[in-house]
């Protein structure tokens, strides 16, 4: 709710507010969250009692530095109804002028006469109140007022700073009828109050030179009396502590003072003034010199107390912390250093301090990619040194890596972290839902931190939960700063600082630092968020482009794992392809690269290999496709060109096929790692296959090798994640592995759990991808096999051979249909193909009929015209069986058609 001249919006909002409607999308946050708070306290909109007190001081500092302020701003209204107060940090009203001084006799003594206090608890929604409870400049208008009493005019007010401390001493504010509105009056405002902080800080100066003042005199009287007569030469004059930082060492001939010198001077002099003792502190400085620093405390005349901090520093010879202060050789120089309230430099090591910690928080703060973890380093980094206990409450969809578009609707406890462990804060893991009111609720709906400096009377934080928040005052928490988790426009939840063992409470420059931790973290938080968001959707994309199921098939029983790496998905997958002939493929391979990218192009050759392999290819020739495959992806995607290359140029991979009927494997591989193999006495090999270059480099060969597989043996096929990282030797990797595998009773399924409990890294750097097959053989009482001449009058023969042996084996409902394939496949292999022809039967999942000639001319399919005499072949063929098609071997090609067992 902005100015207008339309003061029913406010008033209507304010109403339905007070009757339990939302409102919030018609008010400000400033003033719902002052309403909310209002109506936790109990207030009523008629309340007309303030409290008065009568014990200010009407001469202190606050009033001496703001009274020529106050007169300049009331001669600048004068003759209008300007309402002009200050008041101190606690909302007691300590001076007011009128623009008109008439208007002190017409209006009531609660707006006219210093002493009644206009805090939140107690007025209500007010400037001077709301000032104080947001602690940053705000406007109130009309019905914005939560009492009744205000309704028909406007203020505005700003808090006033101790510039040393940071802390506010007070509120300056405006309060005018609503047609004087104008924005130069926030403007003025906010001039006034930097010159009132001003004023302050010369005040603080004043008090420190007068410190000084009293220390030269004493000094001087010393030395008309001979007490000071020391005989070292004397450093120059200091300014005092509490002015613009301008000290200056002014060193006689023969001693150089270099900056770093002075500041670490300064700096340990600074700690002397907080400690307000009496001290003498050695401080070891370049090239071999020593200084000690004397620390005086003083009284000046007004009765101001504070320290004077002088340094005596060595020359050439013996450290001077051993050398008296009595007369002596000239070999020392002494003098002033820093002047100064003990205040004064109890802030000033605070704020080196904060300094400090925000430096280490760059290096603590976001050494993960991880959500929780990053969030748990902002915790450590600010307990203890800013706050006691620590927590950070995150949405559900950020820990999962999206964002949110409720925050505060979502929110999960994700850390918890303190000096002890028994603080009854919500646990972690815990969704937190917060009420409105709350200081956590607005923070995150203003987007800004909420101090609360004293727990006890913060009546949001009381409401969300009594019982709680009185168990959390007994264990001594008792000051609370809310921050904003905000990164690039994004709220992406709140962190929790709470004050438990320091009996100070927070203050504006504590709040500064939370806002700066947590500005830090929220960057990291939102970095890990997003790759969180990266990683799983290229997840996703990798576990949706893996095999789902494996395929029923015969030739061998197989179990698989896939492990996704901790920091980043790879290019790992596997594959296990139904061939013709009851034969299988297996496949594993890996994809150079981590993400989307390397996820994307492992499924696009994956779907190549498995276009490859139907299509009957060799190993080697399957390779050699998926290579020139993978040079063309790279050239498409700019890989020739250094600014636009994707730095996914190539992979590793290993094919191998297995024959059941012959227990015959032919296998090739791209730069992977050979298999293992179990043999069923339990010996483990790994055979000596020809290594081959990585897929991607282009035009160099690939070689396969052909070994025979035991009958329930097992062939292991894994990447390189199983037995590489940084952390381990391959080849100590490979000997454990081989010890794991000697189990040649285990199923493939119990070899898998076994290799990934004693191999797979607890954080793996890399994906693995893991394959076990145990090899079966086709008996042979399954398999029929017939060698004929090119001679067309030996068909017959066969159709006959054919018949019997499906009997024999209970399959006479195929006996037709094999018929008829048979004849015309064998047809055309005596016609068009060449000796050697022999026809195979065999009875698997399904039958299978199969013709070999020596002749690598392909058949292909077409459809005759009525016309045409033959050219019918082929297409019964495909009619009859559930599938066919031809692969080549080193001696020709085999053309094969499969009948389903049912198919009768």
């Amino acid at each position: 709710m902005g100015v207008t001249g339309d003061e029913t919006g406010p008033a209507r909002s304010r109403e339905r507010f007070l009757g339990g409607e939302p409102v919030e999308a018609g008010v400000r946050s400033p003033i719902l969250d002052s309403w909310l708070r209002c109506r936790l306290l109990g207030l009523s909109p008629d309340q007309a009692e303030l409290p008065y007190r009568d014990d200010f001081d009407p001469d202190s500092r606050l009033v001496r530095a703001a009274g020529p302020v106050l007169d300049h701003l009331q001669s600048r209204f004068s003759g209008s109804q300007m309402n002009i107060s200050v008041a101190d940090a606690d909302g007691m009203v300590l001076q007011r002028r009128f623009g008109e001084p008439a208007l002190a006799r017409n209006l009531p003594p609660i707006q006219t006469v210093p002493g009644f206090v206009f805090a939140e608890r107690y007025g209500g929604t007010n400037g001077i109140g709301l000032a104080l409870a947001e602690r940053r400049p705000v406007q109130v208008y009309r019905a914005e007022h939560f009492a009744e009493r205000a309704q028909s005019n406007a203020c505005c007010a700003a808090p006033i700073r101790d510039q040393l401390s940071g802390h506010i001493v007070g509120v300056l504010c405006f309060g005018y009828p609503y047609a004087y509105e104008h924005p130069e009056l926030a403007v003025l405002l906010g001039r006034a109050v930097g010159t009132i902080e001003r004023r302050l800080m010369a005040q603080s100066s004043a008090r420190e030179r007068g410190l000084l003042h009293t220390y030269l005199d004493a000094e001087r009287r010393a030395r008309e009396t001979g007490a000071a007569g020391d005989g070292h030469r004397r450093l120059g004059p200091v300014v005092p502590a509490g002015t613009d930082g301008a000290e200056a060492f002014a060193e006689p001939a023969g001693l150089e003072l270099d900056p770093h010198d002075r500041a670490l001077l300064k700096e340990k002099a600074t700690e002397l003034i907080s400690a307000a003792r009496r001290a003498a502190v050695g401080v070891a400085l370049p090239h071999g010199r020593e200084a000690t620093l004397l620390s005086h405390p003083v009284t000046s005349g007004s009765g101001v107390e504070g320290v004077v901090v002088e340094a005596v520093i060595g020359g050439d010879g013996p450290p001077v912390h051993h050398l008296p202060l009595s007369p002596g050789p000239p070999r020392t120089v002494r003098g002033l250093v820093l002047v100064g309230e003990p205040e004064v430099g109890k802030y000033a090591v605070e704020a080196r301090q904060r300094l400090e910690l925000l430096a280490e928080a760059s290096t603590l703060i976001g050494t993960t990619l991880d959500v929780g973890r990053t969030a748990r380093e902002l915790a450590e980094t600010a307990v203890p040194r800013l706050a006691d206990y620590v927590t950070v409450d995150l949405p559900g969809s950020v820990l999962r890596g999206d964002e949110s578009a409720d925050p505060g609707a979502e929110l999960h406890r994700t850390v918890v972290h303190g000096i002890r462990d028994d603080c009854p804060f919500y646990p972690e893991g815990r969704p937190v839902e917060l009420l409105a009111g709350t200081p956590q609720m607005r923070c995150l709906t203003g987007g800004h931190p909420v101090l609360e400096p004293e727990l006890k009377s913060a009546a949001g934080f009381i409401a969300q939960n009594p019982e709680r928040a009185r168990r959390l005052l007994e264990h001594g928490v008792h000051s609370l700063i809310v921050v904003p988790l905000l990164a690039r426009g994004v709220v992406l939840g709140i962190a929790s600082f709470y004050r438990a063992e320091d009996p100070a409470p927070f203050g504006d420059d504590d709040s500064r630092l939370a806002q700066e931790l947590a500005a830090r973290a929220a960057l990291c938080i939102d970095n890990a968020r997003r790759y969180t968001r990266e990683h799983n959707l290229a997840l996703a994309l990798q576990r949706s482009l893996l095999p789902r199921g494996l395929p029923e098939q015969g030739a061998v029983e197989v179990a698989h794992r896939y492990l996704p790496a901790e920091s980043g998905v790879g290019g790992d997958w596997f594959d296990v392809i139904p061939l013709s002939g009851t034969r299988v493929a297996l496949l594993v391979g890996d994809v150079v690269g981590h993400g989307l990218h390397a996820a994307a192009t492992m499924g696009r050759l994956r779907t190549a290999a498995r276009n490859f392999a139907e299509l009957e290819l060799a190993p080697d020739e399957l390779l050699t496709h998926l290579d020139n495959l993978l040079v063309r992806l790279d050239r498409e995607e700019g890989g020739d060109d250094a600014e636009g290359s994707t730095g996914i140029v190539g992979a590793t991979c290993l094919y191998a096929v297995y024959d059941p009927t012959t227990r015959q494997c032919t296998m090739a591989r791209a730069g992977h790692l050979p298999p293992a193999l179990v043999h069923p006495d339990g010996s483990v090999t790994f055979p000596d296959l020809p290594a081959g270059p990585p897929l991607g480099l282009g035009g160099l060969p690939f070689e396969t090798a052909e070994i025979e597989l035991p009958e329930d043996s097992t062939l292991i096929l894994f990447t390189d994640g199983l037995v590489e990282d940084r952390h381990r030797d391959i080849d100590v990797s490979l000997d454990r592995l081989r010890g794991v595998l000697a189990h040649p009773d285990r199923g493939p399924e119990e070899t898998c759990q076994a290799v990934m409990d004693a191999m797979a890294p607890e954080h793996p750097e890399d994906d693995i991808a893991l394959l076990v097959a145990r090899a079966h053989t086709l008996p042979a009482d399954r398999i029929a096999a017939w060698d004929l001449p090119a001679d067309p009058s030996k068909v017959c023969d066969i159709r006959a051979a054919a018949t019997r042996r499906l009997t024999a084996w209970g399959l006479e409902e195929l006996a037709f249909a094999a018929e008829l394939m048979l004849s015309e496949l064998v047809t055309n292999a005596i016609r068009y193909g060449g000796e050697p022809i022999q026809v195979r039967l065999i009875h698997d999942r399904a039958l299978i009929c199969e013709v070999s000639d020596g002749s690598s001319t392909a058949p292909h399919l077409r459809r005759a015209a009525n016309t045409d005499e033959g050219g019918r072949g082929l297409f019964l063929v495909a009619q009859l069986a559930q599938a066919w098609g031809t692969r080549y071997t080193p001696r020709g090609k085999v053309i094969w058609a499969e009948c389903a067992l049912d198919a009768a």
